[in-house]
């Protein structure tokens, strides 16, 4: 493994440059950004990129730490003016009083009442701000001298006026540890913020402290938000470039991002301000404007700017957004203090961004609107959890099962040891656990749901470990450790109940062909397939095997085989059997290798791939989609819809209703980086084969992020980060709503439900007679699935054969075929002609 040298160089050196960059006294919310790029002197359009210090950060396992990263996602609220009050402050004992989480000073802090009778548990803390403004998350830093009071559970309210508190907008678990945490939010006006711890962190005592609380302002991630349709749009500007390229203003609306509208820059440049004017040929709407850097280069980048509206084209109202924003190459979101209806759209930019000239340029410019929740669904409070969630696992009892590594925010070492936690769906209580006693760090896993419904996660930092979490009994225990060291593998349950592992060159010796093996549950071991080598399954990523292996696309059939349709163009058929085999299937259709995209199995043999790019990073996604159809040893490839967006690091999750539901990612995939980031999601309809957007995400979800269907028939998305030292941390999730489950006022549809005859366990082939409270028209059974790196080789929908069998009880037949049915635990949901799915029962099929 060539981790730990290259790995400890890389923390120094990122360690160094952060000193460098923001100073040793700063707290990572407040910093100011830190810019490597130097200004270029000429003023032509598209300059050669320039080095920066990050491109000397290259990292063995994860590559480049781009100077965004290193940024916070929204601006630091300005204090002036605050005050804080409290449920309770301790004033005897010490100076503990509320007022002193503002006065800029880590030494002093609030303390709840602990002399005497202390109050007990729950505590508040409540900032006015005086006035409204945008908030989207609340930055808690610890005291710094002892653990006593830090925080454990917490609930985040807001209010207009400190007297009408809604249901809070974000609630969790944070760690037990020092370090400032940012609790986030979707983004919303208000005056008040009330943080209520409801636990400690250690359990030491009924105590609540703070040193220091911030806020953060707008990230321009608008809530409940939707990308308007740009057809028939136009785009017109005070001036554009067209002598010394095609800069006209009509390149913002082509859905490119290597096209551009430049101001005049040949002969004499047009001096600023400039304008960009977007009619959208109908009155419409409007809540927020995209706005999208060039890639090619810094020139022109936006600085300040002001955004109006207006119905004629004429008369422009008074401005809806203003500010300024940051040099580089992030996607750039103004929020509107104010919705309004209107045709035309002027983004007007009155300086550029690094001062090198009186230049301004847009890649693209979108347009969104208030979502209808019946359309474009809807999404819950953010959940905070101790930790990053890199991989996720669906369990019986409404829980999700969350790890990642080592540590809460950085990535492996071969420490031997992971942070854990499980969300209770029910109560939305989050619990943090450290598991030592497999010795194995499992960060970069493959994962496979096991037939008796455990979990199997193999290799990553501890490259050769295996270990097995049961959540029957909620314990971990280890496995027989593999014969091939391994990171960022593959894994699928076959149909024989046996685990297949294939790939994996980030950890372990990079120079071995990571071939294929199997797990046997009877004897807990591990058997070789020398006729499974990765090779064929090699993507062409300049990287080579280190990035060209990684977390393949693996789909169970039949008699113990199994299809690789991806991220590799070249498919494969693998069969497990003796020696094992690795056979050409054909090429993905016309499509590229993709890696960082990833494959679902939206039916019996039917499967949809979404997204990716032809190398793991710093290579352009794409927006392409292809259906993969299986018959016997036939596979067949077609291009289905494009998404509207280019996508990699995304998360798809297949529905009941057999849509397939795609979350976050990048146009452009880096490691650790919101750069580019995709924060509206799309839902893909086979019946169509179109894609349409869904509501806008309130935090970017790419590297290292998740997104798992729930027994209720919502879906989790959640992580992205674990990068120790940065801002692109998010250790925290939320629950999506599909628009399925929704009337147009957001109320929940009627739903049906499952009245009984579901047994825990059901043998494949079996008939079932099953109880339902109103008529139903489907039954499906959709397999506990497990998520990481974009990847999920454990989901399947599975349509099933029903027929009336009585009043409100149907004859529902599970097939035969374990190669349809992979053995394991199961959601077997109920819908009614409309599609609206019933919450799930839990069966396992074994």
């Amino acid at each position: 493994m060539q981790s730990r040298r290259s790995f400890a160089s890389f923390r120094l050196l990122r360690r160094s440059h952060l000193l460098i960059a923001f100073g040793l006294g700063s707290l990572l919310i407040g910093l100011t950004p830190w810019l490597g790029v130097a200004s270029p002197a000429a003023p032509g359009p598209r300059p050669a990129p320039v080095p920066t210090d990050q491109q000397a950060l290259q990292s063995p396992h994860h590559g480049l730490v781009p100077a965004n990263a290193m940024e916070p996602t929204a601006p630091l609220l300005d204090r002036a003016g605050w005050t804080a009050t409290a449920s309770d402050e301790e004033t005897t004992g010490e100076n503990g009083r509320a007022a002193n989480v503002l006065d800029g000073d880590t030494t002093t802090i609030w303390h709840s009442k602990w002399t005497a009778t202390a109050a007990p548990l729950p505590h508040t803390l409540t900032i006015d701000m005086k006035r409204t403004a945008v908030v989207s998350a609340v930055v808690y830093q610890p005291r710094t001298n002892g653990p006593n009071g830090r925080l454990g559970e917490y609930a985040i309210s807001v209010s207009p006026d400190g007297v009408n508190w809604g249901s809070p907008v974000a609630t969790g678990t944070v760690a037990d540890d020092a370090s400032a945490k940012t609790l986030g939010f979707a983004p919303q006006g208000t005056r008040f913020v009330r943080l209520t711890a409801l636990t400690e962190a250690g359990g030491r005592g009924p105590w609540t402290s703070a040193a220091e609380i911030n806020l953060l302002g707008d990230p321009g991630t608008p809530e409940a938000t939707v990308d308007l349709s740009r057809a028939g749009w136009t785009a017109t500007a005070s001036d554009e470039e067209t002598t010394g390229e095609n800069g006209r203003a009509a390149n913002v609306l082509d859905g490119s991002d290597a096209t551009i509208w430049h101001s005049r820059w040949s002969g004499t440049a047009a001096p600023l301000p400039h304008t960009l004017t977007i009619d959208m040929k109908r009155a419409t709407t409007v809540s927020a404007l995209a706005y999208h850097p060039r890639t090619d280069g810094a020139n022109g980048r936006a600085g300040a700017y002001t955004i109006t509206t207006s119905t004629d084209g004429t008369t422009f109202r008074a401005p809806v957004a203003a500010g300024t924003w940051r040099d580089d190459d992030t996607v750039k979101t103004a929020t509107f203090t104010r919705a309004e209806s209107a045709r035309y759209v002027r983004l007007t930019l009155t300086s550029e961004a690094g001062g090198r000239g009186p230049w301004s340029s847009a890649s693209e410019i979108r347009l969104s609107g208030p979502a209808s929740p019946a359309v474009h669904g809807s999404w819950g409070r953010i959940i905070g959890f101790p930790l990053v969630p890199v991989a996720t696992a669906a369990l019986p009892g409404d829980k999700l099962l969350a790890w990642s590594a080592y540590a809460v925010d950085r990535f492996g070492g071969s420490n031997g040891y992971t942070q854990t936690a499980i969300l209770d769906l029910r109560t939305g209580k989050v619990t943090q656990r450290r598991i030592d006693n497999t010795g194995h760090d499992m960060f970069c896993p493959g994962i496979a749901m096991l037939a008796d419904g455990r979990v199997l996660i193999t290799g990553g930092s501890n490259a050769e470990k295996a270990s097995i979490y049961d959540p029957a009994t909620d314990a971990w225990s280890a496995t027989s450790s593999m014969n091939i060291a391994r990171g960022y593998q593959a894994m699928t349950l076959l149909s024989t109940g046996e685990a297949f592992v294939l790939g994996g060159s980030w950890s372990g010796n990079a120079s071995t062909d990571k071939a294929g093996e199997v797990w046997s549950p009877d004897t807990r071991t591990w058997r070789k397939l020398p006729g499974v080598s990765a090779a064929p399954a090699l993507t062409a990523d300049p990287a080579g095997p280190y990035r060209a292996d990684n977390h393949m696309w693996l789909h169970a059939t039949s008699g113990g085989k199994v299809l690789q349709l991806g991220p590799s163009r070249q498919m494969n058929w693998i069969t497990t059997t003796g020696q094992g085999t690795i056979t050409s299937a054909g090429n993905r259709a016309d499509s590229q290798d993709a890696m960082t995209g990833n494959a679902v199995a939206y039916d019996i043999g039917k499967l949809v791939t979404l997204g990716g790019s032809p190398a793991y990073q710093d290579s352009p996604a794409t927006q392409r989609a292809y259906t993969v159809g299986i018959s016997g040893s036939q596979v067949q490839a077609a291009r289905t819809g494009d998404m509207e967006h280019a996508r990699a690091f995304s998360n798809s999750v297949v529905l009941p209703d057999g849509k397939v539901a795609v979350f976050g990612g990048q146009a452009n995939p880096v490691p650790f980086s919101d750069a580019t980031s995709v924060l509206t999601p799309e839902l893909w309809d086979p019946a169509t084969g179109r894609f349409t957007p869904l509501a806008t995400m309130a935090v970017p979800r790419n590297y290292h992020s998740v997104a798992n269907l729930l027994p209720d028939g919502r879906i989790f998305s959640g992580g992205g980060g674990l990068c120790g030292d940065c801002a692109t941390n998010h250790a925290d999730g939320a629950v999506f709503t599909p628009p399925y489950l929704l009337e147009a006022d957001g109320s929940p549809k009627p739903r049906p439900a499952i009245t009984g005859g579901v047994p825990p366990r059901a043998a494949p082939g079996a008939s079932l007679t099953v109880g339902t409270d109103s008529p139903v028209a489907s039954f499906v059974l959709m397999r506990a699935a497990a998520a990481t790196h974009s990847t999920d080789n454990d989901q399947r929908r599975v349509p099933l054969s029903a027929t009336p069998a009585g009043t409100g009880t149907y004859t529902v037949s599970i097939p035969s075929d374990t190669g349809v049915v992979l053995p394991g635990n199961y959601m077997l949901f109920a819908l009614d002609s409309q599609g609206v799915p019933s919450v799930a029962r839990f069966l396992t099929v074994s």
